[in-house]
């Protein structure tokens, strides 16, 4: 019986050290999965905020990008309307300058109208009622 119960007291502690061991094995394995899970879960967290930045990057140069672009636009409008304002400056210039050199001619004509001689009332070469400078065989009197 001495026997029996050293065997079975070794079989117990067999048992013993073999559930020992299980549980020691299945606590690393717990362990190693949730070392993993954490290890992906930081190694997603710091994709997405690479992604974050990258995408926050990209927004700021297209901000950038399209100030400059306005700025150039905005530039370019004033340039046009100031080239347009000078165009007419020009044009209103001319014009004067066109009216005045008209006035000009019309007070120069009409200051030569008045020392030229008035044309002959009875017209088509007549003149005192005979005709003159009109050398039509048809019409030519001999006086």
């Amino acid at each position: 019986q001495l026997e029996k119960m050293k065997q079975k007291q070794e079989c117990e502690m067999k048992k013993r050290i073999a559930e020992e061991k299980h549980k020691e094995w299945v606590q690393k394995k717990r362990e190693e999965e949730r070392r993993e899970r954490e290890r992906k879960l930081s190694k997603e967290m710091a994709e997405k905020a690479t992604r974050e930045l990258e995408k926050m990057q990209l927004q700021e140069k297209a901000e950038v990008r399209y100030k400059e672009w306005l700025k150039k636009k905005r530039a370019e409008e004033a340039e046009k309307r100031k080239k347009e304002k000078e165009k007419e400056k020009e044009r209103e210039a001319e014009l004067q300058e066109k009216k005045a050199r008209s006035e000009k001619i019309f007070k120069e004509w009409l200051h030569n109208a008045r020392s030229k001689p008035r044309p002959v009332l009875n017209g088509y070469g007549f003149s005192r009622g005979k005709l003159t400078g009109l050398y039509f065989y048809c019409t030519y009197v001999v006086t």
